[in-house]
């Protein structure tokens, strides 16, 4: 099989846009029927760097239909594989697309960008693109088309730092993996050490366009062949012109798998020894983080706690199974240190036990029943420590974390031991902290200025207070508590960029009346009434 990579003139100037895309389409012309595969850099139709979004959508408007139609031909010309990225249109906006040309000139696939790069994300007041990037927040597998008995799977510029990626690729069994990319601030030696590291781990050919940011630029370019041994073929460095070779797609790689081993692709080495729970957060069971899932939502207020005891494993576990966004727990210290989660400061109502959570030690603790006063089937359940709840849970749905002993202004806040754990479990993304003291908030937002606070009600009674205090206090969200807040308070959080959760509703219509009053979360103890009330409104 031929192989062709194409490296066109990229400019950091926008004036220099149409010549550059000019250039591409001359690149093209020099394609003849003697090749295959031809691959082009991402973001064909724009090969400048136009600012904000209305430049670029303009530049993908005027180009597009151009440049696909120039690839289009050039398939059915030099009767090859064709794969382009560019812009895609949607009802959203534009993706980053590569797409899949047969050698009839015909689309047969489209690759929409994985990992969005920031750029891309952001808003255009923040000098992003604004592109469509919703579809990049929902799990699924690495997208991979079969053409003529060969497998392709497709990374896309800043696809290739996710390395962690890589090894699902590897299961794919693919042949060939298409790079359409920039990657302008990388030096050669970096991409070349990127891509035989993605060659060697998924056992297939990675074959990669990129752009020249000029004949003397050290960085981006290396357009490149390589071989599942790591060989390059090609590398184009920062030459203009077509990168050409001739590659077996099934000539793969086995090595012995340890001394004396069996020879395998090092991909299915590594699998025997596998230990998944070692590595971040990861997984179609993870959520989307915090500041990206959509709103409204529910939260379960200490889990769904009228099926199981409140603030137990099983109450957590039964909202997470039955699809909550959202779950509230309670932390307290017991009175050696170890973080628990129960409601009350007292051991009374939640346990057959008496006194204060922080007057006894954990061991101590441990001999209570935590489910007994529940239902006879919870009686021997134990109290839960934070490091248990986010061993469970972690990164599988948001955690509002009601710091109890922040509310209450231990001596101790145990602030750098709270935010430790939160990074030891990989969830800083899905979790936020509720508490009612502002010294803390302060605290807590300059030891980890990442991770998101809730103010909570201080007992307060005017409506518009506590947004008072987080707008003071620049918080991410407030938790109004009924009876004490109405339009106002919500309106006046939302102009300020803040987001509203409530405690707390447990009947459908004053659920539904809330959501209706701009409510971004409802906290409820009857987490599956809610929903199926809100349903409609929650899409």
């Amino acid at each position: 099989m031929k192989i062709c990579v194409i490296q066109p003139l990229y400019s950091f100037n926008e004036n220099d846009l149409q010549p550059c895309f000019n250039g591409l389409l001359d690149l093209l012309e020099k394609c003849d029927e003697s090749l295959d595969l031809i691959v082009l850099p991402e973001y064909s139709d724009a090969l400048a760097d136009v600012k904000g979004k209305d430049s670029f959508y303009n530049a993908v408007t005027e180009n597009n239909s151009v440049l696909l139609e120039k690839a289009r031909k050039t398939a059915k010309r030099c009767n090859s594989l064709v794969f382009v990225n560019a812009g895609y249109k949607t009802d959203n906006g534009i993706r980053n697309t590569t797409y899949v040309i047969n050698r009839n000139g015909e689309i047969v696939g489209r690759y929409f960008k994985a990992h969005p790069a920031p750029s891309e994300v952001k808003r255009d007041q923040d000098g992003g693109h604004e592109l469509d990037v919703a579809y990049s927040y929902e799990p699924r597998s690495p997208y991979v088309i079969e053409l003529e008995g060969l497998r392709f799977a497709f990374l896309t510029c800043y696809d290739f730092y996710f390395y962690e990626n890589f090894a699902k690729i590897a299961r794919e069994n693919v042949d060939i993996i298409i790079g359409c990319s920039l990657q302008r601030t990388d030096t050669h030696e970096a991409l070349s050490v990127i891509n035989k590291f993605l060659c060697y781990n998924t056992n297939a050919f990675l074959v990669r366009a990129s752009v020249s940011l000029s004949e003397n630029s050290l960085t981006c370019g290396c357009s490149s062949v390589i071989s599942p041994k790591g060989e390059e073929l090609v590398n184009l460095k920062n030459k203009v012109g077509l990168g050409i070779c001739e590659i077996d797609p099934k000539d793969k790689y086995y090595k012995p798998a340890g001394h004396l081993g069996k020879l395998k692709a090092h991909y299915e080495y590594i699998e025997e020894g596998r230990r998944p729970w070692l590595y971040r957060n990861a997984g179609s069971s993870v959520v989307p983080f915090d500041d990206v899932m959509k709103y409204p939502r529910i939260c379960a207020h200490r889990g769904f706690n009228t099926v199981a005891p409140e603030n137990s494993m099983a109450a957590f576990g039964s909202a997470v199974a039955l699809g909550a966004e959202e779950i509230e727990f309670d932390v307290w210290s017991t009175k050696d240190g170890v973080l628990v989660s129960c409601h009350d400061s007292t051991l009374e109502r939640a346990s057959n036990g008496q006194g204060k959570i922080y007057e006894h030690t954990y061991e101590e603790l441990l001999q209570l029943d935590f489910g007994i006063k529940h239902s006879e089937k919870y009686k021997g359940m134990k109290i839960p420590t934070f490091e248990e709840i986010l061993l469970k849970f972690a990164g599988r749905v948001i955690m509002n974390i009601h710091v109890k002993i922040w509310d209450e202004c231990f001596a101790n806040p145990m602030i750098e031991e709270i935010v430790s754990l939160i990074r030891k479990y990989d969830c800083e993304k899905h979790i936020y902290f509720m508490t009612t003291n502002d010294s803390i908030i302060r605290q807590v937002m300059e030891y980890a200025p990442d991770l998101k606070v809730c103010v909570g009600w201080d007992g307060n009674r005017d409506p518009v207070s506590i947004v008072d205090r987080a707008i003071a206090l620049g918080a991410y969200k407030v938790q109004l508590f009924k009876p004490y807040f109405n339009q106002e308070s919500i309106d006046k959080a939302h102009a300020h960029g803040i987001l509203c959760n409530v405690f707390y509703a447990d009947d459908p219509t004053e659920a539904i009346r809330y959501v209706n009053m701009g409510i971004d979360t409802i906290l409820t103890n009857d987490y599956l009434s809610i929903y199926n009330a809100l349903a409609h409104l929650l899409k």
